[in-house]
């Protein structure tokens, strides 16, 4: 079954709606038993600027396609993934390692951008309004930005596309996707259910690369491109923004995190130990929105690290294809010598696993779900994103000490705060210097709700309404009369 699935599933370069081959292939692996799982096409340099005439070249004709029609392209696509839920979750947990459950999860949520902006797409509006000064009247329009250029992570091979991909739909602009090298048959194969949807040819292009900076650097040096999205790394980030400087193409940056989670002395501590491992445990922790950092008052820090204990201890690690897995294998042996790295750093300084704190066994790339007490404050896992399954906690006395940990970062995309008391929900909350807050929750990713972060963790903002506004300018006509 398995074999068949990869042998159905496109490898080759998707441009403009046909399929072609590349300069080459590179191999991709199953992180769970480091077998590798088929050979994709490599993306040439002239490969990328096929793909930016064919999105230019269909960008008036999609700009003027009626709403309710490019609405109700992205409203089969996500009928059609709502279908073939148990494919998709299946082929993304080869390539990536999650556990079904949690890629099931991911198609879920995946899909729901579509629906979203299946109904954003209608409710593009502008304004009409008499001049304050009398006479002239001011009309405000809303048009799509144009050709984009869409790159997305390994770690939600097909949400973080979608949530690009139909805003862009929705507003009226085609696009250029770079899936992550290590995870490109999820998008290879969206790109072919959209154009079983309907997708016009010419909208949309995907070009897997084994290098990032040949089709960012091709694409973004057309003055025609027009916008960018990114998620990724800040690191990767800056250098982008820098490639969009020349041409002030228009930006999208999603970018690292430190999520601090506090726990007050009066928080529910089963709501708060149960949002621990949800903001902690999803995606294996390969998450920029995972729980980096547990911030618990003294007085509960012993109760709160023996029942997380307790529960990262039970999980059941394996192959994401296991019955009853509930945590799977890193990407890759960099990601797990990363996390070996940061563990080993802080333990050197004195912290002490509660459970865990070690790499285990035999093939694929995993880690064993790790809780960290004593943590000191010089330990590099307090100021690095660890991406894997490791909680490292610390304790605070005030609610002063508690903002003062959580916002010395410089990273800004969310923080999670446990509290029975409003008031302090409310002050605590607003006092975050983050983008995103879950409030007596360990999970904040809403389709509905816009997403992004502050400082180092980017700008723009992904799903709600205010998702489509990154892919339209604004226009003003001033009508004398």
């Amino acid at each position: 079954m398995i074999d068949k699935m990869i042998d159905d599933v496109p490898k080759r370069l998707f441009v403009g709606g046909e399929w072609r081959d590349g300069e080459g292939t590179f191999a991709v692996q199953d992180p769970g038993n480091e077998q590798t799982l088929c050979e994709v096409a490599d993306a040439r340099e002239s490969d990328v600027r096929d793909a930016v005439e064919k999105a230019v070249a269909a960008q008036d004709e999609w700009a003027a396609a009626p709403p309710r029609e490019r609405g109700e392209i992205l409203r089969r696509a996500w009928a059609l993934m709502t279908e073939r839920a148990e494919d998709l979750a299946l082929l993304m947990t080869l390539e990536m390692g999650k556990s079904l459950t949690e890629s099931r999860a991911e198609i879920a949520y995946a899909s729901e951008f579509f629906r979203w902006f299946a109904e954003e797409a209608v409710r593009v509006e502008g304004r009409y309004a008499r001049s304050p000064a009398g006479g002239g009247r001011m009309l405000v329009a809303k048009h799509p930005v144009g050709p984009s250029l869409l790159i997305t992570p390994w770690n939600f091979p097909l949400a973080m596309g979608t949530r690009k991909i139909g805003p862009a739909i929705a507003a009226g602009c085609t696009m250029i996707v770079k899936p992550a090298q290590l995870t490109p048959l999820s998008m290879l194969n969206l790109a072919a259910l959209l154009r079983e949807a309907g997708l016009p040819d010419g909208v949309l292009s995907v070009l897997p690369c084994t290098s990032a900076s040949r089709v960012a650097g091709t694409a973004l040096a057309d003055p025609r491109i027009r916008k960018m999205s990114f998620t990724g790394s800040t690191e990767v980030g800056r250098k982008l923004v820098e490639q969009c400087a020349p041409n002030l193409q228009r930006m999208s940056m999603e970018l690292g995190g430190n999520a601090p989670f506090l726990v007050f002395g009066d928080a529910d501590l089963d709501a708060a130990v149960k949002g621990a491992v949800t903001a902690k445990m999803r995606n294996n922790g390969e998450s920029c929105v995972a729980a980096n950092r547990f911030h618990v008052h003294s007085s509960v820090a012993g109760e709160f690290v023996r029942r997380l204990t307790d529960e990262m201890s039970a999980m059941k690690t394996g192959h994401g294809t296991d019955d009853g897995v509930q945590v799977g294998p890193l990407i890759n042996a960099g990601q797990r010598d990363k996390v070996i790295e940061l563990v080993d750093d802080a333990t050197s300084r004195g912290a002490r696993a509660t459970t865990g704190g070690k790499p285990l066994d035999g093939n694929g790339f995993f880690y064993a779900p790790t809780v960290l007490t004593d943590v000191p404050a010089d330990a590099r896992i307090l100021r690095e994103e660890v991406f894997g399954p490791v909680a490292p906690v610390t304790t605070f006395e005030t609610d002063d000490e508690a903002v003062r940990l959580a916002n010395d970062t410089e990273f800004g995309l969310v923080a999670y705060l446990f509290t029975r008391d409003l008031d302090r929900a409310i002050r605590v909350g607003e006092a975050m210097d983050t983008g995103m807050v879950g409030l007596n929750t360990g999970m904040v990713s809403n389709p509905a709700a816009p997403f992004g972060g502050v400082k180092a963790s980017g700008f723009g903002r992904e799903g709600g309404a205010e998702g489509i506004e990154e892919y339209l300018d604004t226009q003003y006509l001033a009508l004398s009369l």
